[in-house]
């Protein structure tokens, strides 16, 4: 069962004691990603997760920093999406004293050293031409753009190239200073630890001082469409599309039967657009149906790397897949199966400590509570047929889609003609 502490200064707590492991994990989330930015600073979010690990006061470089944990045969990573940022080391359980030394260094001390900045400009300027080479991430991007529009929640969380190659370290310290204080930070630990464990490190290595939140995301907006669909002419061997509708935020009342829609979809090598659009017709290589939640918006799509001279039948079956779902009531053992798909993923990767700290982390700093696995699986038995039905019916009308496209193709308009039942 986990406990959750809030400090007097707003730094947040969460411990989760794992019976059956002797690693721990320990993940520090800030309510700092990418939908916090500006134009003038689009990437600056990721930006600074990758300068975190080049050293601050202890450990004085990202040598240092790698050798620590190196040494403990640990591992170490941060990422960042549209609302928050994570750093964690994951390690065995009786080192997890290096975990809270690296992470509470980096977090209080880090030294954006000018050097590292402009050495870091190059790596993430290499990860950009490494994103506009894969297809794959890339029509995400595109696709979030056409959902979202010219706004935070439509822009790349690795930035314009323009502010990679001109930010500056004191825009670097104004974002840090701003967004990373105790009040918009969780300190997230699961694993083989106790509660008094954890507080005693947290104590002694992350020394906050009493700062606040210097401001919020602007809230998103919906706005006017610019389009139906978005076509990235390129020379690939396949084509890559993501077609779908804006879904539902984090908490609505039909989350979790937006989550068994999506199963049901796309979501395994049984579900329905595996089977009818894959496996019957051969029309794609790679083919799922995804959610992605956010605190006030959402969207729900399906990915496909499809056969380019068939590109035009692949979309019509994925929509043929839409529209069906909306027609009829799905069968009692389709409705099981998904849940039990769903409530099974969720159990195995909760055997990782890693995965446990994220999903009581991302709780404790963006939900009003924290609710237990056991919550969790109720409310996915919760989801009835017809609540499935009458979900694919609110979001699946012929208006709502959007489709991105990656390819040798160059008319949209051909393309948006398909968008229809």
């Amino acid at each position: 069962m986990h406990k959750l502490s809030i400090l007097p200064n707003g730094l947040k707590i969460v411990v989760t004691p794992l019976k059956g492991t002797q690693s721990v994990t320990v993940l520090v989330l800030a309510g700092a990603g990418s939908r916090f930015e500006t134009k003038s600073i689009s990437g600056i979010s990721h930006f600074i997760e990758h300068l975190f690990f080049k050293g601050a006061s202890r450990y004085k470089n990202a040598g240092e920093v790698a050798e620590a944990i190196d040494a403990v045969g640990g591992d170490f990573n941060a990422f960042t999406g549209k609302e928050y940022a994570g750093y964690y080391v994951k390690l065995a359980s009786h080192q997890k004293e290096v975990a809270f030394d690296v992470i509470g260094d980096m977090m209080l001390n880090a030294s954006f050293n000018l050097t590292e900045i402009d050495k870091e400009r190059n790596v993430i300027m290499e990860e950009y031409n490494m994103y506009q080479d894969t297809p794959m991430y890339q029509v995400g991007w595109d696709f979030e753009r056409l959902i979202f529009g010219d706004q935070p929640m439509g822009w790349d969380q690795i930035g314009e190239m323009s502010v990679i190659k001109s930010v500056t370290r004191e825009q670097i310290l104004d974002y840090k200073h701003s967004l990373y204080t105790p009040d918009n930070v969780v300190i997230s630990v699961a694993g083989a630890v106790t509660e008094k464990e954890v507080k005693d490190l947290v104590a002694k290595y992350f020394p906050f001082g009493n700062d606040k939140r210097k401001f919020s995301a602007k809230p998103y907006v919906r706005v006017a469409s610019s389009g139906k669909v978005k076509v990235q002419n390129k020379k690939t061997e396949q084509g890559h599309l993501i077609l779908g509708v804006e879904g539902l935020p984090a908490l609505h009342k039909d989350e979790y039967v937006e989550k068994i829609l999506s199963v049901v979809l796309g979501g395994n090598m049984s579900s329905r657009m595996f089977m009818n659009v894959r496996e019957m017709k051969g029309l794609s290589y790679y083919i799922r149906t995804n959610t992605d939640d956010y605190s006030d918006t959402g969207i729900i799509s399906t990915s496909a790397g499809v056969d380019l001279k068939r590109v035009d039948l692949a979309i019509t079956a994925i929509m043929e897949e839409y529209r069906k779902i909306t027609e009829a009531v799905i069968g009692e053992a389709e409705l099981t199966k998904a849940k039990e798909f769903m409530k099974g993923k969720i159990i195995l990767r909760l055997e990782d400590s890693e995965e446990y700290a994220h999903l009581m982390g991302k709780q404790a700093l963006m939900h009003p509570k924290i609710e237990t696995v056991e919550q969790l699986l109720k409310k996915i038995d919760a989801v009835t047929a017809d609540d499935v039905l009458r979900l694919a019916r609110e979001l699946f009308k012929e208006e709502n889609f959007r489709l991105a496209l990656i390819g040798p193709f160059e008319d949209p308009a051909h393309f948006e003609k398909l968008l229809h039942y």
